[in-house]
């Protein structure tokens, strides 16, 4: 179990980014390039919530610093997950600083809400999308709402992990990506996208 009881969120794919991750660190190339292959497609979703079209740029810097600070990294799959989303947002507000975009201020909002069910209608909805459209959507959001979503559900971070990325309290993360998915699932009429197989953002097709 994570903190505050949630249980920890494990990607199916991430025994064999932990094993990869292991071997990259003892030098082996290949097993980087496996690295980068699992974990690309949702960063890559993730940043091009926040910058847009910008987002292979700064995907390509985060990575050359991932490479650089590799061996400095400890942890398992999840954990590299989480690392590699915090080096790419640093990246990302960097980018929107050169760029004089300011990211929105967040509000602090309440931590305790009623969150729905972990199969709530909201998930099913977002889940629902395409990739592109999912994201066009996201990006309407307010940006405290975006990077919650983008993180737990492009990236597969567990609350704790997404709220380390943020430098927030999980419970102002897991508020603003309730906030979010139930905006989304106003805008999509929520009961009307269940015919096509739920499947994540990350996922092409």
């Amino acid at each position: 179990m994570g903190q505050g009881g949630e249980p920890r969120r494990v990607q199916p794919y991430d025994a064999e980014l932990g094993g990869a991750v292991a071997r990259a660190q003892d030098g082996d190339e290949a097993a980087f390039a496996v690295a980068y292959r699992i974990v690309q497609p949702g960063l890559l979703g993730y940043l091009r919530g926040i910058v847009g079209d910008d987002a292979e740029d700064v995907a390509s810097d985060a990575w050359l610093e991932i490479a650089r600070d590799l061996g400095r990294f400890r942890g398992d799959g999840a954990g590299f997950r989480g690392w590699t989303a915090t080096i790419a947002r640093h990246r990302a507000l960097d980018h929107l600083r050169r760029l004089k975009v300011r990211p929105r201020g967040t509000t602090l909002e309440q931590d305790v809400l009623d969150l729905p069910g972990r199969h709530s209608t909201h998930d099913e909805a977002l889940e629902s999308l395409s990739t592109e459209y999912a994201l066009e959507l996201v990006a309407g959001l307010p940006r405290d709402q975006a990077e919650a979503v983008l993180l737990r559900v492009v990236v597969g971070l567990d609350g704790p992990a997404a709220a380390r990325v943020l430098g927030k309290r999980p419970g102002a993360v897991r508020t603003s990506a309730h906030r979010g998915l139930k905006r989304l699932a106003r805008q999509l009429g929520v009961t009307g996208v269940t015919d096509e197989k739920p499947r994540t953002l990350g996922e092409s097709g």
